[in-house]
This record gives C-alpha cells, structure tokens and sequence, in this order.
C-alpha cells in the first residue's frame, strides 16, 4: 500500500507545486517538509500534536496546556503546515518542546522523521487524513489519536469516493473523538468500528479568549477615531465576492444610519489592495490598519477600514457593536462565529455555514445568532440589529452563555487519551 500512497503522494505534489511557486508558499520551513529537522535533544518518546494551521492551533493550545499537567515529564513535538499556524503555536509551546512543519507524506521521508522523534502517541486535530504517515506510526506500533473530529460534506463525499484506499488507513487510527453524531456516523459508513468512535463534543468551545475589558474597547476604537455615538459594523473573515455585497449594503444602511463605520477584514490579508481598489471604485476611502488608521481618518472622507494584519482581529471583534462572520455569503462553508460569541457580540452570517452546520444551528435554535439567506438579507439583519439596540445586546449575552454551557470537550478528550495511554 506504500507504493500507492506514494504515487497518490507525488500526484498531488506535482499539482500544488505550480500553485505553491505561483503564489509564494514555499517558506523558511520547507526543509522540515523534506524530513530535514533540527537538531534535536533528548526527545525521551515525546507526545507529537499536529495541527495543520491557525484553527487547529487554537483549538489544541488547551490540550496541550492539560497534557503538560498530566503529563509534567513529556517533551512535546507540534507539527503544523502553514506558517500562520507555525506562529500561533510558537506562542504556547515551552523552550523544551519542539516545532516543525509536518513532513510531505512520502512513506520514506515519514519514516525519516518519525524515527528521528519517535513518539509515544500522535494526537491530529480536525481528522486529517495522512495515509503514509499514520500507516508508518500503526507499523511501528504508535497509536494515533484523532482529536476533534469532523467530516464535513465535502470530506465524506470524496472519502466514499475512495473507501477503498482510505479505509484501511482509517483502520488504523487507535481512537476517533469527534464532534457530533454526525461525525460517528459518516465514520462508521466509511469501515471504522464503533468502539474506536467517541463523540466528546467540539473543543473549540473551549478556546478561552484573552480577557478583554471596556479599556481594551475603547482602545481600538480609538484607533479608528470611532467615538461612543458611532456604530462599528466589523465583517471578519471576508472571501472574495462578499466584499462588494458588504460595501453595498453600507452604502445603503449610510442612508439611515450616519454613524455606522464599516471595517473589512479579509480572510486573506494578501487581497487587501485589491479590496482597497474596489472601496474606491464604491465611492469610499480605503483605511488600512497598518498604515496607521488614526492618522488617516482625520483626512479621508467616507473611509472604510481594511484589517490587513494577521493577528487582531479578535482585538477588532471586541471593538465592534455587531458583527459579520465571512466565507458564509459564498460557498466557502463559513468561519468561527465562537469568538466574537465569546465577547457577547451580535453574530450575523450567511447560508453558507456548512462547516459548522452543528455549531450554528445551534446557536440559532437558542436565538444567540441570526442567518441571513443572501445579500438582500443580510442588509435586512443588520438593520434588525441596527433599530433594536438592546435585542442586539441581548443576543450577544445568549451567544456567551451558550459558549460557557457547551464547553469540556478537551477535558473529555483528555480522559480518553489517558486511557490509550495507559493501554
């Protein structure tokens, strides 16, 4: 099966490359892709985590917190794929664990590196599926955990597609903690046994924000000049193709409500120039936050802010009065509504939520979150939250106690690790 693996491996790599040159992927930790590491101390059968970028990350940050205290003589590997994870990761891991990008999965360079770290457990956050690499783990007799388990749509049509090629790899996985029913069951339909399958619940219910206090609200508004009277509309996670509903819908709402200030932050920060072209042909002036928006607002007229910096936009969320949760008004299955829920915000988003179908019908059975069907829509739940102040406040309360309520998947999961452990 090796053989296969390894072809299936080199056709998707002969695919991305072109992709990966064209748009400046490759980066400092490619030869940690290769099998290349550095040099390594005394690893002593450490516990290998991968998560594979920033959601994962911030999903295993408190598994890795609760694994060091069950674990105070472990060493730790974190392994992700994207530099944007890389970075989150270097912000929780301690100076005796170590941090790589996961190898390419060649069975020889996965072979490489796994006798390089040898672990005495792999934990893979969000069920992904590395043939080579969990095939070579189950050889040398190193279980494998999956951890906050889902299989989206989009995940269970293809893996029925090839049942026969990724069904002896699921085999070999020692236990699934998945997030729902659902997940069970899609897992079951592809071969695994129900006895590996546990449903703990999703632990990014249990992602705990920084603290954020009035101060901290304050702050940021005061970054964009945005005074106590204004209403900051904050649309996170945008894709293309929601930026220019979003402006459309400002420049309407502008009409009836003169304080509303609009900020963009795209899911990818590389189009905001793009994004900024496209706020001037709307007749408004493009805001970038890391020019410096305070210094800008004085001299632009209709400005509209664009977020082109990784890594505040939890800082802007907390600065906003209602909130838009992209990736949702196009068929990208939507982003994390948890964080802007967890600082009692108003949460709107669009039909597309598919990767989080559990999560948000959730929230709207509990009215702590409103879905709009489409663009026209979406202006319409905004003006909702816009007319009716004190419903908008109350929906976000409702959003932060149904965070608070759905939480303990990674204390869950820690139990059934110990047990694998132990085993």
């Amino acid at each position: 099966m090796f053989i296969i693996y390894d072809l299936i491996a080199l056709v998707f790599t002969l695919l991305l490359l072109p992709v990966y040159l064209f748009k400046g992927k490759f980066h400092g930790g490619f030869l940690n892709r290769l099998g290349f590491l550095p040099v390594l101390g005394k690893l002593d059968r450490p516990i290998w985590i991968h998560a594979v970028s920033v959601g994962e990350a911030l999903v295993v940050r408190g598994l890795l917190s609760q694994l060091r205290n069950a674990y105070p003589d472990k060493k730790f590997v974190v392994s992700t794929v994207t530099p944007t994870g890389n970075a989150i990761a270097k912000g929780f891991i301690s100076k005796n664990d170590l941090l790589i990008y996961l190898p390419l999965d060649f069975s020889f360079i996965v072979s490489k590196v796994i006798k390089r770290i040898n672990p005495s457990l792999v934990v893979i956050a969000e069920t992904e599926i590395w043939p080579n690499l969990i095939s070579v783990l189950y050889s040398n007799k190193i279980p494998v955990v999956i951890v906050n388990g889902r299989i989206s749509d989009n995940s269970f049509r293809g893996y029925s597609k090839i049942r026969p090629l990724i069904g002896p790899v699921l085999k070999k996985i020692s236990l699934f903690c998945v997030q729902s029913q659902q997940d069970a069951s899609r897992l079951k339909a592809l071969g695994v046994s129900a006895d590996k399958i546990k449903i703990s619940g999703n632990m990014k219910f249990d992602i705990k924000p920084p603290a954020r206090s009035a101060q901290d609200y304050s702050i940021y508004r005061q970054k964009l000049s945005i005074g106590a009277e204004d209403i900051l509309l904050v649309a996170g996670s945008t894709h293309e193709g929601e930026e220019s509903a979003l402006i459309a819908i400002y420049k309407r709402l502008l009409k009836d409500f003169s304080a509303l200030k609009l900020l963009i932050a795209p899911r990818h920060p590389q189009r905001s120039q793009k994004l900024g072209q496209d706020i001037l042909s709307a007749g408004f002036r493009p805001v970038f936050i890391s020019a410096g928006a305070k210094e800008c607002v004085s001299c632009c007229a209709r400005p509209v802010f664009v977020l082109d910096e990784i890594g505040h936009l939890f800082d802007f969320y907390n600065a906003a009065d209602i909130v838009f949760v992209g990736g949702s008004l196009v068929k990208k299955g939507g982003h994390n509504i948890l964080e802007p829920a967890s600082l009692k915000k108003p949460v709107v988003f669009g039909p597309q939520m598919f990767n989080f179908r559990d999560m948000v019908n959730l929230f709207l059975e509990n009215n702590a979150a409103l879905k709009a069907l489409d663009a026209s829509d979406l202006e319409v739940k905004i003006r909702q939250l816009l007319l009716d102040k004190d419903s908008a406040r109350q929906m976000g309360k409702r959003a932060y106690a149904l965070l608070e309520q759905s939480s303990g998947a990674t204390a869950r999961n820690l139990e059934l690790i110990k047990n694998i452990m132990r085993s």
